[in-house]
């Protein structure tokens, strides 16, 4: 079975990118912008919130050990999709949980997870698109492997990203590449 491509947004690229490192069945993770009008942004560009481009990752899977529909659970999980275009003090279009398939089976999937997420929380309405695919941008080379780098020195990944991380962790510890440790 073929590899296969996912590409969400969620929030702040570092977080979910993070997360998705280490899960067993993915092959690369890499950071970059989707979703807007502006050819070749940049990191500033996008964080001023006028490209129109969201925060996103493109994940490299094996099907055969994660599929697209525990991907998407785990996207879910990660991260709060009841909040419009933010994610907790990330504020802005650029922070928008959304989904952008790569296929018509990919759309139905996304379509299905959504319904899911909405029965997990049904006093919170799930705001997460479903968008177009459009023209991938790769991300600046310092956002690439973020948190891996510059995780216990950034206060932003330790307050952010460090927590939900190790929550991840512990929840799915049998899921994670036998590479990634438990604190």
């Amino acid at each position: 079975m073929a590899n296969e491509t996912a590409t969400l947004a969620a929030g702040c690229f570092w977080c979910i990118e993070a997360v998705f490192d280490g899960l067993a069945g993915v092959q690369s993770v890499e950071s970059g912008y989707i979703g807007g009008h502006v050819a070749n942004p940049t990191y500033n560009a996008v964080c001023g919130g006028k490209t129109g481009h969201a925060e996103a990752i493109r994940v490299v899977f094996d099907p055969a050990v994660v599929s697209f529909h525990e991907v998407l659970d785990i996207f879910f999980e990660i991260h709060d999709p009841s909040q419009l275009n933010r994610q907790g003090n990330d504020v802005g279009t650029q922070y928008r949980s959304a989904i952008f398939p790569h296929s018509p089976e990919q759309e139905a999937a996304a379509r299905a997870a959504i319904v899911r997420a909405q029965a997990d929380h049904p006093s919170r309405p799930i705001v997460t698109t479903i968008e177009p695919l459009s023209q991938w941008y790769v991300a600046e080379n310092y956002h690439q492997e973020y948190f891996e780098r510059e995780g216990n020195s950034n206060p932003y990944c330790q307050i952010v990203v460090a927590p939900k991380l190790a929550k991840f962790r512990k929840k799915h510890s049998e899921r994670l590449k036998t590479a990634v440790f438990l604190d």
